[in-house]
């Protein structure tokens, strides 16, 4: 019976760590718990809070320094929302592996060189 408790406080606890965090409501704590904010930018967003509530994640990435939609994406997959929408903007690429890169290079190489031949 205790192990059914624990197990149970502890999926309550990790559904409350993962529970989303709106950008309108937030406090400093609350944002910098998100991963990837910070002092620094939990500061500029309760700043332009301030100002006014943030209507979109557009207005979002507008007003907030250093807030581009690269960051946007990974602060919505961690948990952040404005007025309780996620972001839905371009994600940003991941990065091309070293073999991939190589294989380009190659292929480029390629025609330079046969044309050399002829």
């Amino acid at each position: 019976m205790l192990k059914k408790i624990l197990a149970l406080l502890a999926m309550l606890y990790a559904a409350a760590a993962f529970a989303a965090v709106d950008v309108n409501k937030a406090s400093a704590a609350d944002l910098d718990g998100i991963k990837g904010i910070g002092p620094a930018i939990s500061t500029k967003i309760l700043d332009e809070r301030k100002k006014g509530n943030f209507k979109d994640w557009n207005d979002f990435i507008e007003r907030v320094k250093g807030v581009g939609e690269g960051n946007a994406a990974k602060f919505s997959a961690n948990g952040l929302t404005v007025n309780g929408a996620g972001f839905k903007g371009a994600i940003a690429k991941p990065a091309a592996k070293k073999d991939d890169k190589k294989d380009a290079k190659a292929e480029v190489a390629k025609p330079a060189a046969s044309s050399a031949k002829k």
